[in-house]
C-alpha cells in the first residue's frame, strides 16, 4: 500500500525534473501533460497533471493497494460510514485500467482507494512520451 498525491502543475517538464531530483527517481509513466512516479521510499505514488490554469495545486489524494479485495473492503467501509461517493470497476483512465472507490471530504477534497489492474492498456512502453488518450473525459481520474 502507498499513499497517492496528485498535483496540478504549470509545466510538466519542469515538474518532472524537480520531483525526479527531490525523490531521486525517474517517472514510472510519462505521457504528454501527465507523469507519475511510483516511489518505494517513502511509499508514494506521485501523479502530475499539466494544468497551467488550475485554481488548486492539489488535484486529489488516494491510497493505492495491490489487491482488488482491499478496494472492495474500503468501499464497504466507506459505504457503511455513509461517505462513499462513487465506485468504478475496471475503468480505463489516464493510461491504466483501475478499480476504485471515491469519497469526498466535507470541504470537497477528493480521495480515491484503488488498484491498478493493467498498467499499460494502450500497449505502449510505460515511459514512452508518445500521446495516448484517456478513455474518459476527465483527467482527474488518473493514477
Amino acid at each position: 500500500m502507498r499513499l497517492q498525491l496528485a498535483l496540478n502543475v504549470r509545466d510538466i517538464d519542469e515538474a518532472v525534473d524537480y520531483y525526479g531530483k527531490l525523490f531521486g527517481a525517474t517517472p514510472h509513466k510519462r505521457r504528454p501533460g501527465y507523469a507519475n512516479f511510483a516511489i518505494d521510499a517513502p511509499p508514494l505514488k506521485l501523479v502530475l497533471f499539466e494544468k497551467p490554469d488550475a485554481e488548486e495545486r492539489l488535484n486529489h489524494l488516494g491510497v493505492e493497494v495491490f489487491d482488488g479485495a482491499l478496494v472492495r473492503q474500503a468501499g464497504d467501509r466507506l459505504e457503511a460510514a455513509d461517505i462513499l461517493t462513487e465506485v468504478e470497476e475496471e475503468t480505463v483512465c489516464c493510461h491504466a485500467t483501475q478499480t476504485k472507490v471515491w469519497s469526498h471530504e466535507p470541504q470537497g477534497l477528493r480521495w480515491e482507494w484503488y488498484v491498478v489492474t493493467d498498467d499499460a492498456p494502450d500497449g505502449r512502453v510505460l515511459i514512452d512520451p508518445a500521446p495516448a488518450a484517456c478513455a474518459t473525459d476527465s483527467e482527474d481520474c488518473c493514477a
